[in-house]
C-alpha cells in the first residue's frame, strides 16, 4: 500500500520541497486515499496513502511518534502488527493509532534497525531520527516493496518508483551498460542496486541502509536463507514434507489477509493461485472474490485458461470476476501500463496485469497472487538440467540454459559505445553462485532465481502493474519462513513429478486433480508475442523515432533485421526478440530520457 519519497541533504542546505512534492505527486496512483509532506533540518518526507489498515485518520503519514524522535514514511503491510504491537504495549510504549506503521516506528525505538528481523511482511520505509538526523531505509526480505535512490553530490532523493525521481529532476538519465547487457542477457532482469539508468539506484532487498548527516551510509543484509538440508528435518520423509511445505503455505495465506478492507485472489488457474483459494476456503472465507483474464487467440495461440479458473471458481463457490480483452485493447492499453513500469519489462504478462488491475481496483483494494512459486519449489522446466550437473560446472548450464543469448551475440545488436567490455551478466551468475552455502547445483540455480531473478522481474511486474491502480497484491508464495522451508528441502521432491513435486501432493489434499496435473501455463497475450497489427505499428514508431536515432542504442543492422521479419527472431527460451529490443526504446521514450 501506498508510496513514499523524500530528500536528505549533506551539504547544509534545506530540502527542495517543490522537488519532494513533485515526487509524491507521480506516486499519487499508488496512494489515492491521503497525502502529507514533512520536513526537519537536512530531510524531508512525504506520502501517498491507500487505506487499508487503521482507515482514519490516525493511520496518515508521514508519522512521528508520540515522543517526537522518530519519523517515518512506510509502503507495505507488516503482517503481525498486531502481535508486535502487544508486545511493545507491554514493554510500555504508547499507540496513537492502530496502524502498523506506528508498531514501525515504535519497533524501530525498542530494537533498533533490528526491528526488520521481527516482520512478517513486505514494506519499504524510511525513518529520520531527530536527535541524530540520521535516515534509516529498509527493505523486505524478497523485495516486494521497491525502494529507488537518486543521489548526486551533497544530496540523497528516494522514492517508491523511478519515474518518481525522474519527475524531481537533476537525474543522470545515460544508460548504464551493465545493465543493459543485464537486460538483453536475463530477459529486462536489471539485479540491484543496478537500473538502466546510471542516475538510479534501488536498496537490496533484505537490506537496512543507515545513512549519516555527512552522506557516510552503512548497508546491512538482514536475511540470506542458507539453501543447505538442514538437521531439524533430516528425519522427514516425502509426506512430511507435504505436509510442513501445506502447513507454512495456509500461515502464510492466512496471515495476508490481515486488513480493515475486503482481500481478493487473482486467479489464474494454475496450482499455485488455486491453492490459495483452496486454503482461505478451507479456513472459512465465503463469498471470496476472484478475478481472472484472458485475450483473444493469434497466430494459434490460445488467450485464456478460463477452463481452469471456472473449475476453482465452481469448486469453492467463489463470487469470480472473468475479464475477456479484445486484442484491440491490448494495443491502447500498451502504452499506460509501460507507464507504469519503473523499469523496462519485456514480459508479455504486464499488460495483462495492469488490464486486470485496473478492473479489480473496482472491486477490492487487496488482492492475494501466486507469484514466486516456481522458483520457490522447482517449477520451470530448465530446473531439472541443471540439476543434473556438478556444483562447479553449474555457472555455464545455467547461462546456457537461462540467458536470453550469449555475450558474443550482443556484439550484433548494439553499438560500441553501449556494449559492456566484458561478460558481466556472466560474471555476476558466477559470483552469486560462488558465495557460501546452496548445497547442490540446483540449490545456487534457486537462490539465485529466488533473490535476484524474481526480485526484479515478476515480483516487480506485479507490484508496478497493481499499485498503477492503488490495488496491493501480496504474495504468500514469498512469505520468508515458507522460502526458508523450501530452501532447506531437497532437491529431489522439488523436481517430482515434473518440478513443484512437493507443492503438487499438497495440491492433491485440497484441489481437483485436473488443475493439479494440468500442463503448466502462463499468462498469454498473443497480440505481443506475435507482434499483432497496432502492438507492431507501435513497435516501429518506437524505433524509427528521432529520440531512438538521436540514442543509438542498437545496431541499425539489427534493428532491420528484427522488422523486417518481426515474428521469427526469438531468444533461447523462446520471447520475441523485436519486443524486447522496442520495449527497452519505448519505455525510455515515454519517461522522457
Amino acid at each position: 500500500m501506498c508510496g513514499l519519497s523524500g530528500e536528505m541533504r549533506f551539504d547544509g542546505g534545506r530540502p527542495d520541497l517543490a522537488a519532494v512534492r513533485r515526487m509524491s505527486d507521480r506516486l499519487a496512483a499508488r496512494g489515492p486515499d491521503g497525502h502529507g509532506v514533512w520536513s526537519r533540518g537536512a530531510v524531508a518526507l512525504a506520502h501517498r496513502r491507500l487505506k487499508i489498515i487503521d482507515l482514519s485518520d490516525q493511520g496518515a503519514q508521514p508519522m512521528t511518534d508520540a515522543e517526537q524522535e522518530v519519523t517515518g514514511v512506510f509502503n507495505g503491510c507488516i503482517y503481525n502488527y498486531q502481535d508486535l504491537r502487544e508486545e511493545l504495549l507491554r514493554l510500555g510504549h504508547r499507540f496513537r493509532s492502530t496502524s502498523d506503521t506506528e508498531v514501525i516506528l515504535k519497533a524501530y525505538r525498542q530494537w533498533g534497525t533490528a526491528c526488520v528481523d521481527r516482520f512478517h511482511g513486505m514494506f519499504a520505509f524510511a525513518l529520520v531520527e531527530h536527535r541524530t538526523g540520521r535516515l534509516i531505509l529498509g527493505r523486505d526480505r524478497l523485495g516486494v516493496k521497491p525502494l529507488y535512490l537518486a543521489r548526486t553530490p551533497g544530496r540523497l532523493r528516494f522514492a517508491s518508483s523511478l519515474p518518481a525521481l525522474l519527475a524531481a529532476g537533476d537525474v543522470d538519465t545515460s544508460l548504464d551498460p551493465a545493465a543493459v547487457h543485464q537486460y538483453l542477457s536475463w530477459h529486462a532482469t536489471v539485479a540491484a542496486p543496478r537500473t538502466v539508468l546510471a542516475g538510479v539506484r534501488k536498496l537490496p532487498p533484505a537490506t537496512v541502509r543507515v545513512v549519516e548527516p555527512d552522506g557516510g551510509h552503512r548497508d546491512h543484509c538482514y536475511w540470506q536463507p542458507s539453501y543447505t538440508r538442514r538437521p531439524e528435518y533430516a528425519d522427514m520423509g516425502p509426506s512430511e514434507w507435504r505436509d510442513a511445505v501445506l502447513d507454512a503455505l495456509r500461515t502464510a495465506v492466512r496471515r495476508r489477509m490481515v486488513a480493515d478492507v475486503p482481500v481478493g485472489v487473482l486467479l489464474s488457474g494454475g496450482l499455485d493461485s488455486s491453492l490459495i483459494v483452496a486454503l482461505l476456503a478451507d479456513e472459512g472465507q465465503r463469498d471470496l472474490a476472484t478475478f481472472s483474464v484472458g485475450f483473444e487467440s493469434e497466430g494459434g495461440d490460445a488467450g485464456d485458461e478460463f477452463r481452469y479458473s471456472d473449475l476453482i471458481a465452481k469448486e469453492f463457490a467463489t463470487d469470480h470476476h472473468q475479464l475477456t480483452v479484445p486484442s484491440e485493447r491490448v494495443s491502447t492499453a500498451l502504452d499506460g501500463a509501460i507507464a507504469a513500469m519503473s523499469e523496462p519489462m519485456t514480459s508479455h504478462d504486464a499488460v495483462a496485469f495492469h488490464l486486470l488491475s485496473e478492473q479489480v481496483a473496482k472491486e477490492v483494494k487487496v488482492v492475494q497472487s501466486g507469484q514466486g512459486a516456481d522458483e520457490v519449489f522447482a517449477g520451470y522446466h530448465w530446473y531439472p538440467r541443471l540439476a543434473s550437473v556438478a556444483r562447479e560446472q553449474e555457472p555455464d548450464r545455467y547461462a546456457e540454459t537461462y540467458f536470453d543469448r550469449p555475450h558474443t551475440d550482443l556484439a550484433g545488436m548494439l553499438r560500441p559505445d553501449m556494449l559492456a567490455p566484458d561478460d558481466v551478466s556472466g560474471r555476476f551468475v558466477r559470483e552469486h553462485m560462488a558465495a557460501p552455502g546452496a548445497e547442490t547445483a540446483l540449490d545456487a540455480a534457486l537462490r539465485l532465481d529466488t533473490h535476484v531473478m524474481l526480485v526484479d522481474d515478476p515480483v516487480k511486474r506485479v507490484d508496478n502493474m497493481t499499485m498503477d491502480w492503488g490495488l496491493e497484491a501480496r504474495v504468500p508464495f514469498l512469505d520468508h519462513e515458507l522460502v526458508e522451508l523450501a530452501a532447506a528441502c531437497p532437491p529431489e521432491l522439488k523436481l517430482a513429478d515434473g518440478g513443484k513435486g512437493v507443492l503438487k501432493e499438497a495440491g492433491r489434499k485440497l484441489l481437483p486433480q485436473d488443475v493439479v496435473d494440468r500442463p503448466k501455463g502462463y499468462f498469454p497475450v498473443p497480440a505481443i508475442t506475435h507482434m499483432a497489427g497496432p502492438v507492431l505499428e507501435r513497435v516501429r514508431e518506437a524505433l524509427g523515432a528521432p529520440e531512438a536515432r538521436r540514442r543509438g542504442l542498437f545496431e541499425d543492422s539489427c534493428v532491420a533485421a528484427l522488422l523486417a521479419a518481426p515474428d521469427v527472431h526469438r531468444t533461447k527460451r523462446g520471447a520475441n526478440t523485436l519486443w524486447q529490443v522496442a520495449l527497452l526504446e519505448i519505455w525510455l521514450q515515454t519517461h522522457g530520457i
